[in-house]
């Protein structure tokens, strides 16, 4: 059973996830806005959030922003939940650090499916407890940080999950197709590219010198990505 925060301005759909979740046994509670949610958050860290972005007082965006500049809130896995559906709406929350991204109207099927997904990758327990490391790139799953070339940064659940795959099978070309059923483990055909395409290029930001001429984590054309041994 997880502790799940779910974060909208509209009742109806509050009342719609929290039944969901709980028939799904988990334990649920509602925030209707931004700042309640940031308030609940350091009452009690949730062990997932569920969040709206199109919100009074502060939008979603700013909330994950906010969470994943906070050491003590970053690793929290976000799935957004929202009616802004584009193709930049979705950008625009990968880039906030969201772990996942379901545009409204949704299936509740589906809902619940995600849910389990970034549950069942972020609180699995982890065997391991010594550094991985491909080429320059060491990761250590003690801290969910990643080192190269003297820098050290902090990654969000996902990213994490993303690099260690990717290193665990260094000098492997890894299709996105891949990444979505092993990474974030949806059945096949059911993922977005797109998630996979975000989060790359997000870690490129924290890892590579230059993300517009990467050399830590490379694209293959058409055929996924690969990380050099």
């Amino acid at each position: 059973m997880a502790y799940i925060l779910v974060v909208d301005d509209d009742k109806e759909v509050v009342g719609t996830v929290e039944r969901s979740l709980s028939r799904q046994g988990h334990r649920v509670a509602a925030a209707y806005n931004g700042l309640q949610a940031l308030e609940s958050v350091q009452q009690q860290r949730p062990d997932l959030m569920v969040l709206d972005i199109i919100m009074p007082q502060m939008d979603g965006i700013e909330v994950c922003r906010r969470l994943r500049a906070d050491p003590a809130t970053v690793s929290v896995p976000i799935l957004i939940l929202t009616a802004k559906g584009r193709i930049e709406d979705k950008v625009e929350g990968f880039e906030a650090g969201c772990d996942d991204y379901l545009p409204k109207p949704f299936a509740l099927k589906e809902l619940e499916l995600r849910v389990e997904a970034l549950l069942r990758r972020t609180l699995a327990p982890r065997v391991s407890k010594s550094p991985l490391r491909a080429g320059p790139l060491c990761l250590d799953p003690r801290t969910f940080k990643v080192s190269v070339e003297g820098k050290s940064v902090l990654l969000t659940p996902m990213e994490y999950e993303l690099l260690n795959y990717l290193m665990v099978h260094a000098g492997e070309v890894i299709p996105s197709e891949e990444l979505l059923k092993e990474v974030w483990g949806y059945p096949p055909g059911t993922g977005d590219p797109d998630l996979v395409r975000a989060h790359i290029r997000n870690l490129r930001t924290k890892v590579e010198l230059s993300p517009n001429n990467p050399t830590y984590i490379q694209t293959v054309p058409r055929h996924g990505y690969i990380i050099p041994k």
